[in-house]
């Protein structure tokens, strides 16, 4: 029998609106496995919402017999209706330990985001997730503020044809990506899109789907800039940025920036020939050694490297790489390290298959033999049962031990590694890591 303070299940009317069931208790899902939640939730942080899971029934649990019940009618009132499923979205700086309770009935795949476990307590919406970054100048409440308008008039009327910032204006203004609204704040990390071409057809991409697909979250930059272009946006930003000044190509808006290696390799050495400041980053699936060695020639000095998986099969089925494998993305890993760049990993994280015993392990293996600086935890954004069906049979086996468990793993395999959301600046890698925060 389950403990009688558990949260209450959440479902959602034909209309949007989330209602707590009178009687039944919230579920999650790791992997194909819905079950009572393992771990207690934490209050909805601030900045996150919950959400409507169109097609997706709700599955709850009686509180007298501990038995799973699929919520297919509910009534509320003299109304009756066809319930959705509710998660949560979690704001930046939150990692989600387990997927929302759910079944699919009828309905489309869901449009890309990071749906978390959520439910109702007596303090309100709760949700299953942990702060895994607590670094302030990425709070939610610093960005699009009442005068981004104006920053954004003025920079683009001082380079009205630079394609670098007419695409970060779409960027900081209808995306709200905080990267490219630090170009205009003039602060710590700002994006560098550079690419319209990709080597990749991730199942998961942000910005180019398939007709069958859902709706990309964002669209892809259509013309690539120049190298002067991207040096003029780079140069006045590591000037004016303090001390966690970054400038980051490869973004959610383009392709893979290594497509365009020597155009990124031109933009390096002109940064370079105007400033010393800061750091220069780029954010890759890491697929072209040779182009990436151009880039370290010319003076990059930091890389995140994405991946789902660092077991082949896993990482093909979701990236389906065109002309390049697993085996290219561990060499330009082991390039990075011979190099001396800050290297970390941006690991797209699912609660149920990235946290599998052959999974961390294999993770766990990489990420020592390669001594990687950081794991940056991203929670990848795509509908849970797309991803589940891709992941079946695939990658390393073993029961899941739980995300919050799998990032201490991790640590106690390699004490020096940091964990978090969020790159580093120069003079913050050079600080000791500290233990992952979370339970």
């Amino acid at each position: 029998m389950p403990p009688s303070r558990m949260p209450a299940l959440l479902v959602a009317d034909p209309s949007g609106q989330v209602l707590e069931h009178p009687r039944l208790l919230a579920t999650v899902r790791s992997g194909d496995e819905v079950l009572l939640p393992p771990e207690p939730p934490v209050p909805l942080p601030e900045g996150g919402r919950l959400v409507q899971l169109p097609g997706r029934r709700p599955v709850g649990v009686d509180p007298e017999s501990g038995e799973l019940v699929l919520v297919s009618e509910f009534q509320i009132g003299r109304r009756r209706f066809v319930p959705d499923a509710v998660g949560a979205l979690v704001p930046p700086g939150w990692t989600r330990t387990y997927l929302p309770g759910e079944v699919k009935a009828d309905g489309p795949v869901l449009p890309q985001w990071a749906y978390t476990a959520a439910g109702w307590d007596a303090g309100g919406a709760v949700a299953w997730a942990f702060h895994t970054d607590r670094r302030t100048h990425w709070d939610p409440e610093r960005f699009s503020t009442p005068e981004l308008r104006a920053r954004v008039r003025t920079a683009r009327a001082a380079d009205p044809d630079n394609r670098v910032l007419r695409q970060l204006e779409t960027c900081a203004l209808v995306y709200r990506c905080f990267t490219s609204q630090n170009v205009f704040y003039g602060r710590d990390e700002g994006a560098l899109p550079v690419s319209t071409m990709c080597n990749a057809a991730c199942v998961g991409c942000i910005s180019d789907q398939p007709d069958d697909g859902p709706p990309a979250s964002h669209a892809r930059m259509d013309d690539g800039p120049s190298a002067e272009e991207l040096a003029r946006v780079a140069v006045a930003h590591l000037r004016s940025a303090g001390p966690r000044a970054m400038v980051s190509f490869g973004q959610g808006c383009e392709g893979e920036p290594l497509t365009r290696y020597r155009v990124v390799a031109g933009a390096i050495r002109r940064i370079r020939s105007e400033t010393r400041s800061g750091s220069l980053h780029i954010n890759t699936n890491a697929s072209l050694t040779g182009g990436l060695r151009a880039l370290y020639d010319a003076g990059l000095d930091s890389i995140r490297v994405s991946l789902n998986s660092a077991v082949a099969d896993l990482y093909e089925a979701y990236y389906q790489p065109r002309k390049y494998g697993w085996a290219d993305v561990e060499g330009s890993i082991a390039l990075s390290r011979e190099r001396g760049a800050y290297l970390a990993l941006n690991l797209l994280s699912f609660p149920g298959v990235t946290d599998r015993e052959g999974e961390v392990e294999a993770l766990r293996a990489l990420i020592r033999r390669h001594k990687v600086d950081q794991l940056q935890t991203r929670s990848l954004c795509i509908d849970p049962l797309q991803y589940l069906e891709l992941a079946r049979d695939r990658g390393a086996g073993g029961r899941p031990m739980g995300i919050s468990r799998m990032l201490r793993v991790l640590r106690e395999g390699a004490p020096w590694l940091r964990v978090g959301n969020f790159a580093r600046g120069l003079e913050e890698r050079r600080r000791p890591a500290r233990a992952v925060a979370g339970r």
